[in-house]
């Protein structure tokens, strides 16, 4: 047998979200693990892309994207954000949010380049980091608030500090940041080189009026963030592989050495299909209702077990404290859950390098009514 070199990733396994989608398979659960949505997009939507199909739109698309979506990318953020980007040098479409956040991470991330990340973080940050030679510090942010102690973050930052990553609103917690906290992260990269790649990909699902603060809104940061976004999370598409990363044009131009070479472009059709879509904003300003409904049906039918609800203000993830029904690690209750009770979750310890257990699991409520009743019957038999 051929001798192996070291593993670049020795550390790493499958995800915690194949193994609970494999679990939830396997004892035929309810699978409210991993996020997407159990229901059908729009039919319009669909309709556009068998159009551009059938129409010959088949071969590929320029490296950066298709001009057309590009435009109505750029269209949104103003609208959005008051923020302008250039729709030919400063956006580019990606194959989904993970992709652009593993680009931006491998344009810039150099050996002992120093990257801050806020845990519970999403699970491609680190290995992506440590991929390309960079050294990982970590802020924890605790349950069940999940509040950010910005001077222990700028206790982090040294001079070998070359990016901060911060996600807005956060999986699995379901915080959002407040103009407080981009105030303190706007001192925090005054006057120095640091980059921030601003994972936004939840940024159309946030809840109770509160308002999504993207870095883009802010001088002091869109000059030096990478924004990252998913097409998969605003149209219930996460299959389709596609979102956009949105930059100033010197950021941009390195990003694309990387990904001519990663993914070099990405599928064609849809990009217009989505374009097309794109011209009616209702298309996806009706989000943050359209899942505050869900949570809140979630919530109200959790409301009278022993689980403790935990705030979630954003993304389609609600936070579930168990400390009053079992004393099993979260990684055990949920998979006791999975096989006993017919729901797959995912343990909120996967999201903390060190393995941090609060006694917390996230359920994904991106879900069809019928799904979440049947997932509120078995959960209120706990």
């Amino acid at each position: 047998m051929i001798q192996l070199p070291l593993s670049k990733l020795s550390n790493v396994g499958t995800t915690i979200f194949s193994q609970m989608t494999q679990l939830a398979n396997e004892n035929e659960a309810i699978n409210l693990s991993q996020g997407f949505p159990d229901f059908l997009p729009d039919s319009e939507l669909l309709d556009h892309v068998d159009h551009f199909i059938k129409k010959g739109f088949n071969q590929y698309a320029p490296m950066p994207g298709m001009i057309a979506l590009k435009e109505q990318i750029a269209a949104k953020i103003e609208h959005s954000h008051q923020a302008v980007y250039h729709p030919d040098s400063e956006i580019t479409v990606t194959a989904g949010g993970t992709q652009a956040i593993f680009t931006a991470i491998a344009s810039f991330i150099k050996k002992d380049d120093e990257v801050i990340i806020f845990e519970p973080a999403y699970d491609c940050y680190e290995p992506t980091v440590e991929l390309f030679g960079g050294i990982v510090k970590r802020f924890e942010m605790k349950a069940p608030d999940y509040e950010i102690d910005w001077n222990a973050v700028k206790n982090l930052v040294t001079d070998k500090t070359r990016m901060i990553i911060i996600n807005n609103p956060n999986n699995p917690a379901g915080k959002v940041l407040k103009e407080n906290d981009i105030q303190e992260l706007i001192k925090i990269v005054r006057e120095t080189s640091i980059l921030i790649l601003s994972d936004e990909v939840y940024e159309n699902i946030i809840f109770d009026g509160k308002e999504h603060l993207s870095v883009c809104k802010y001088p002091e940061l869109k000059e030096r963030s990478i924004i990252v976004a998913s097409f998969g999370k605003l149209f219930h598409v996460t299959g389709w592989k596609i979102g956009y990363c949105a930059a100033p044009e010197n950021l941009t131009n390195e990003f694309r050495k990387v990904h001519q070479f990663n993914v070099f472009s990405v599928n064609t059709p849809i990009q217009l299909a989505l374009a097309e879509y794109m011209k009616n904003p209702d298309h996806y300003n009706y989000l943050n209702q359209f899942f505050q409904e869900k949570r809140d049906f979630l919530r109200q039918g959790l409301s009278n077990t022993s689980f403790e609800l935990l705030d979630c203000e954003g993304t389609y993830f609600q936070a579930l404290r168990y400390d009053k029904i079992s004393d099993k690690s979260d990684l055990d209750f949920a998979r006791e859950l999975t096989i006993s009770h017919k729901v797959a979750s995912v343990p909120f310890s996967s999201f903390y390098k060190n393995k941090r257990d609060e006694k917390v699991i996230r359920l994904c409520f991106a879900k069809k009514q019928e799904t979440l009743e049947r997932a509120i019957e078995n959960l209120s038999k706990l």
